[in-house]
């Protein structure tokens, strides 16, 4: 098949579920994302590809295309891959290029302030399960806990590592906000922004007792990312119809593990990509691990040698990440992919990097990019 490029990049701001993005719904927030990318490059894409995890459902692909003013002629569809969807969403649509020579665009979004709430047989629940019956169905932060455990990942390495994540966030700000689209607050008015990165010490995070209860639990709201609001989006197509400042699809990989241990999975699928690539971890300039949990982030650092002596290497999610940001489930793989591409272009043409995320259900799934002019 042919090679496929990423000629633009846009995310909506991330806020916190019933904060600054409240107001809009799932479609709405890929739809300006989405209008965004058009205004950027003049260009508007034949089909939509968007990943979601709780939305309404009536088709977000479609409906974000609508929203984003594509006209009735663009195409849509969604898919749900939880926290993978986003990035799953950019893998379909690669395809989808070099199968047509179509231009697509694609990415996810999450709208956890306005997800319907959910019910069987007239109760509610909280979350869908991830795993049938008799199979391991942990809740996320029990799968983070258990991993810390088995890896002997401390309270004080997650606490330091989200600690760095506030940090380089707050430190990158000129870098991060070039990432943004503009959104302000219906009702006020007001500038929308990231509004997650905060100045963390030691101290503050040592006064945060975990969230579950259990003898050997670590992990804390400050060493799990926010549940969040917030889109992400790119658009792609042809190589060969592609000029300017491009980052060119190098490799990809999805995989499937334990169900009870999904936050290491990432590890294999940065080695599925790699493989795929023909390259290895030292052509990296670049690695963004979408950091639902700091035990999950610090244990796929570990097991692919980039942590040592429990120092992370600096490649990894250099401008910070989601547990200063925060997590919109169906769009953190897209907002990784946007992160990539922003850090990528700053280093340089010929530039390569990937992202990478975790899935719930036992998967993971990673993309490298590499930057072209």
């Amino acid at each position: 098949m042919n090679d496929v490029a990423i000629i633009s990049v846009a995310r909506t701001p991330i806020t916190g579920r019933s904060r600054a993005l409240s107001g809009y719904g799932a479609e709405t927030l890929a739809g300006n994302t989405l209008r965004a990318l058009r205004e950027m490059s003049g260009i508007s894409p034949d089909a939509v590809v968007l990943g979601n995890c709780t939305g309404p459902g009536g088709n977000l692909g479609r409906m974000s295309a609508l929203a984003a003013g594509f006209g009735t002629d663009c195409v849509g569809w969604g898919l749900d891959a939880q926290c993978g969807s986003g990035m799953l969403a950019v893998m379909q649509a690669v395809q989808h290029v070099a199968c047509t020579g179509q231009i697509v665009a694609a990415g996810g979004t999450e709208s956890a302030s306005t997800a319907p709430v959910r019910s069987i047989n007239g109760e509610a629940f909280e979350r869908a399960p991830f795993a049938p019956e008799g199979f391991p169905d942990p809740d996320m932060i029990e799968a983070a806990d258990h991993l810390a455990a088995q890896r002997g990942i401390s309270r004080a390495r997650q606490d330091e590592f989200a600690v760095r994540s506030h940090a380089l966030t707050l430190s990158s700000a000129e870098f991060v906000g070039e990432e943004l689209i503009s959104l302000r607050h219906p009702e006020s008015g007001n500038s929308i922004i990231d509004d997650g990165p905060r100045k963390l010490t030691p101290h503050t995070t040592s006064r945060f007792s975990p969230v579950r209860t259990e003898p050997r639990a670590t992990v804390t709201p400050v060493s799990a990312a926010r549940i969040s609001d917030g889109a992400a989006a790119v658009l792609l197509r042809p190589e060969s119809q592609a000029s300017g400042p491009r980052w060119i699809i190098r490799g990809s990989a999805m995989t499937g593990g334990d169900p009870a241990l999904p936050g290491i999975l990432p590890v294999s699928a940065i080695r599925g990509a790699l493989k795929a690539s023909g390259m290895g971890l030292e052509r990296l300039a670049a690695v963004e691990i979408v950091e639902a949990f700091a035990a999950q982030t610090l244990a796929v650092a570990d097991d692919l040698g980039l942590a040592v002596g429990g120092h992370i290497d600096p490649r990894v999610n250099a401008w910070g990440g989601a547990l200063a940001l925060g997590h919109p489930w169906g769009a953190s793989g897209a907002v990784a992919l946007v992160r990539l591409a922003h850090r990528l272009r700053r280093e340089g043409p010929g530039a390569v990097g990937v992202a990478a995320c975790a899935i719930g259900g036992g998967m993971g799934t990673a993309m490298m990019l590499e930057y072209v002019e």
